[in-house]
């Protein structure tokens, strides 16, 4: 009744409001209250402010005016008292609690409230009393409800063990016992608990607000402090008094003597027979402690320092598998001509929790730059050593130079002959930054997104194969390469699945979800990597790896570089991707003049390649430096035989290839390539 009310509204309280006591009540050490459950004002009579040592200049009508009078733990024990009332239908409540008198000194009061309900059951106004009941309760312990108050502090005690179960780290043991629910139920007005850490003790928590005593954040463990003392005791020290408080330690208690407490606990905190810390519980309303309370406030300290060792064994594991992921993680990022790269990484909140994510960024000859993300199956370090071993071969693959298909290919078989369980996602991306041309190849991993200069975010399909590991298992090598154009400007994002896996949400509804982000998100690449990132910081449940790549319109490397795109025999798609990376590569390397050209012959060299032979045919296209610069054009196969040229038949369909590369090409010609060939021709673009 004197803190969690309705808050006063506008309305107008009811014509028989308030109610006339009877003048009986009076002569009793009786006073009535009336309140206004709509309007949030209760009315109090002068005998009943009387019981609440309340002058009618200090009370205005709303129950919060009443909250000096009354101690915090007692308020919070009849808010839940009225509103289980409310809530639960009851006509009637009553209560025995504390108020705080003006001199400082505490008295038992009793309450009795009626609760009036509208037709609907709806509540709109308690009628009740209240009253003076010290003497009462000085001659009947029973009445004071011993045994309620006992089986209550029990109830608080297990239902504070219980959260303390739930908790992985030392805040969280912290928040659990400073849980309004939890101390302040048991009267307490504040806690501080300190760590053994190498003979001091380390303040973690620092009590209620404005109490933090400069000085002792660390304090040596032969200090005369009362945590210390637990500590090197092993026993708790229950301070009765202000005047015991004061007497056994002076130097602490001249500086927090403004705090009022009448009372205090401190009890050590023991794991294994060995001290961890300890904490201690302050009190303002208390006047010592009894037996009981002393047991109970013993085996929360033994619950409490439990928690705390696993919470603390927790985090160490965790520190060691976050270590080890780090170690394996690029130490720094290269910087890229002609690009931008922002790259994060953020590991699941607690324990062993860490996974196989990773990112690359790979700077690869000619201009070019490959991107990696992937996550290893698994949340513990086997994990993450394989990805350490994993992202080593991946970069080596394309530092050698070998096509992204090729790339990912290898990376499955080094994986399935690692003869772990473990398999892997992943997604390699070629980028090269003078065409913007982007080579993209999936390997049961999450599309990327592509985000334009204007804002504007979309998912980026890209045709996968199977998972690292599971492709070589099962002979499903080949995986399908994507080609894409990314213009001055735009930005493509890779991640891992925990920056898109929801709780109770399905993987497409997290993907839109990342999408709208990324459309609203910071144009500046960092501040959108942290953006991202702080989703993931609020949920805290797996681990993520996060990589965005924007080309830029200046810086971009000149001269060309070299693009790869294997081209597989009844796969129209790749012959589409083919001729779209290379009249990318003609536009952006300055060769628009012979566009057609170029375009035509190397159309004429693939489907050659393609119906002549077995197998793909590999189309290579890269610019040589010199007096002058040529556009050169390979087309390999798997077939020795070497191609000649032919007069076109009586249908004139077939016979023209050769002859269009003799006429259209500065120059050509055949090498052999192992057990194939290649054949290539040269333009130059002047």
């Amino acid at each position: 009744m004197c803190h969690g009310g309705p808050v006063p509204s506008t309305a107008s309280p009811p014509e028989d409001w308030p109610a006339h006591p009877d003048r009986s009540l009076s002569l009793n050490r009786m006073g009535s209250f009336d309140w206004d459950l709509v309007t949030g004002l209760m009315h109090m009579d002068a005998a009943a402010l009387e019981v609440f040592d309340t002058t009618s200049d200090d009370y205005d009508g709303r129950p919060e005016s009443l909250g000096p009078r009354v101690p915090p733990a007692e308020a919070a024990r009849l808010d839940a008292l009225v509103s289980s009332a409310l809530k639960s239908g009851v006509d009637s409540y009553g209560a025995y609690f504390r108020i705080r008198c003006r001199d400082g000194g505490l008295r038992w009061t009793h309450t009795q409230g009626r609760v009036m309900r509208d037709p609907a059951g709806r509540p709109f106004r308690i009628i009740g009393i209240v009253r003076d009941a010290t003497e009462e309760l000085s001659h009947s312990a029973e009445r004071l409800g011993l045994d309620d108050e006992r089986r209550r502090q029990t109830s608080v005690v297990e239902s504070t063990t219980a959260a303390l179960a739930h908790a992985r780290t030392v805040k969280d043991v912290i928040d659990a016992l400073g849980d309004a629910h939890g101390l302040e139920r048991l009267g307490s007005m504040g806690m501080v608990m300190g760590l053994v850490e190498a003979g001091r003790i380390h303040l973690v928590a620092e009590g209620p607000e404005g109490s933090f005593v400069p000085g002792t954040r660390y304090t040596r463990v032969d200090e005369q402090y009362p945590m210390s003392e637990v500590v090197r005791s092993l026993q708790p020290r229950f301070l009765d008094s202000a005047e015991e408080f004061a007497e056994g330690y002076p130097g602490l208690w001249a500086k927090i003597s403004s705090m009022r407490i009448s009372a205090a606990a401190y009890l050590p905190l023991i794991a294994q027979a060995r001290p961890i810390g300890a904490i201690g519980l302050l009190y303002q309303d208390k006047d010592g402690f009894t037996q009981d309370e002393r047991n109970l406030l013993v085996a929360l300290g033994s619950s409490i320092a439990q928690s705390l060792q696993r919470a603390m064994l927790l985090e160490q594991e965790h520190d060691l598998a976050e270590g080890l992921q780090q170690a394996m993680l690029p130490r720094r990022i290269p910087a890229v001509p002609g690009a931008q790269i922002a790259v994060r990484y953020r590991s699941a909140r607690m324990g062993q929790d860490i996974g196989g994510d990773w990112y690359d960024v790979i700077p690869l000859p000619g201009g070019r730059v490959g991107a990696v993300i992937g996550d290893v199956q698994g949340h513990d370090t086997h994990a993450a050593a394989v990805m350490g071993q994993l992202r080593i071969v991946l970069r080596a693959y394309a530092a050698e130079g070998h096509a992204p298909a090729t790339v990912m290919a290898r990376a499955s078989v080094f994986l399935h002959e690692l003869d772990t369980d473990r398999f892997a996602t992943c997604t390699y991306v070629e980028a090269d930054l003078a065409t913007g041309v982007l080579q993209l190849v999936r390997a049961g991993h999450l599309d990327p997104l592509l985000r334009t200069r204007a804002g504007d975010c979309r998912r980026l399909p890209v045709e996968g194969g199977m998972p690292l590991g599971l492709s070589a298992e099962f002979g499903r090598l080949e995986y399908p390469v994507t080609t894409v154009e990314l213009d001055p400007g735009e930005t493509i994002l890779l991640c891992t699945d925990g920056l898109v896996e929801q709780p109770g949400a399905d993987l497409d509804d997290g993907i839109r979800f990342l999408t709208a982000l990324v459309r609203t998100g910071p144009a500046d690449l960092q501040l959108l990597a942290d953006r991202l990132c702080e989703v993931v910081d609020d949920r805290g449940d797996d681990d993520m790896a996060l990589l965005l790549l924007r080309r830029q319109g200046e810086d971009v490397p000149q001269g060309g570089g070299r693009l790869q795109q294997h081209v597989a025999p009844g796969d129209p798609e790749a012959l589409v991707a083919a001729r779209h990376m290379i009249g990318a590569a003609v536009r952006a390397w300055g060769a628009r003049g012979r566009s057609d050209e170029i375009e035509l012959v190397a159309d004429e060299l693939i489907v050659n390649a393609l119906m002549h032979t077995d197998g793909p045919a590999i189309v290579t296209l890269r610019v040589l430096s010199g007096p002058q610069r040529r556009l050169r054009v390979e087309v390999e196969d798997r077939s020795s035989a070497l191609p000649r040229r032919r007069e076109a038949g009586d249908s004139g369909v077939s016979g023209r290839g050769l002859m269009l590369v003799d006429r259209l090409a500065d120059v050509w010609g055949v090498e052999p390539r192992g057990s194939g060939k290649c054949v290539w021709c040269e333009f130059v673009m002047g």
